[in-house]
């Protein structure tokens, strides 16, 4: 079984772009969302992934992005140890330098010396080649993890911009946060309702809603949810 797996952490991100880009490369795959979760523990989709890992149904998991599987760079680093052991592959789209067929290359070309047949010289040459395999094993198992530190370390400046952000913003005298009444909407809403405007037959188009909600790319709940606030509105959004 392949499973794809997108994960959100907050509202602003957008889960359907990781399902997209992975079902262009693996059509096959089950894809597999978690949404609004932290950074460690609490994912109770992943822990499906997991009892499937542990019981041999997992052949493949793939993920938009390394900070998709973890943003943690121990934990990560660990989870692909423990997958990798059980014979799950891993792919990351966005960085295929440590998919597990390079880390898998890597030991599959450890050198090795045939026997000269004297003990000493035979000796040697097993500490060279045993030095060296070792080495390049580490810098495969460095590459991984440093994958997982420039994940976690993007993570950490984001919430310093965020922090100093909201400083600067408390010291010009701003308001943070939201203001209690106020309606606030995001792009992609404006977008979609200029959409829905455009194409439904219930305003300036000639399409039915389901094709409408084929067009722009959105969930029935949250048609029907802008198509009612445009229609108490009775203007453009």
């Amino acid at each position: 079984m392949v499973y794809g797996y997108c994960r959100i952490s907050t509202k602003k991100q957008n889960i359907e772009r990781q399902e997209r880009n992975i079902k262009a490369a693996y059509p096959d795959a089950v894809v597999v969302r978690e949404v609004y979760t932290g950074t460690r523990s609490d994912r109770p989709e992943w822990a499906k992934i997991a009892r499937q890992v542990e019981s041999g149904h997992v052949d493949r998991i793939v993920f938009d992005s390394v900070s998709r599987m973890s943003r943690n760079a121990t934990e990560g680093f660990e989870l692909y140890q423990w997958l990798f052991g059980k014979g799950v592959a891993l792919n990351f789209l966005k960085e295929p330098q440590i998919d597990t067929e390079t880390y898998q290359a890597a030991l599959d070309n450890r050198i090795s010396v045939a026997k000269t047949g004297d003990a000493a010289t035979d000796e040697l040459m097993d500490g060279i080649t045993d030095a060296l395999n070792r080495y390049i094993l580490r810098l495969a198992e460095k590459q991984i993890q440093l994958a997982f530190e420039q994940s976690e370390k993007e993570v950490q400046d984001l919430h310093q911009r965020t922090r100093e952000g909201i400083e600067t913003a408390r010291l010009q005298g701003k308001p943070i946060g939201r203001q209690k009444g106020r309606r606030y909407r995001t792009k992609k809403e404006l977008e979609a309702k200029k959409l829905i405007r455009k194409n439904s037959k219930t305003f300036d188009g000639m399409n039915s809603d389901e094709e409408v909600m084929r067009i722009v790319g959105i969930s029935r709940n949250t048609y029907y949810k802008y198509k009612r606030e445009m229609l108490n509105e009775g203007s453009m959004p």
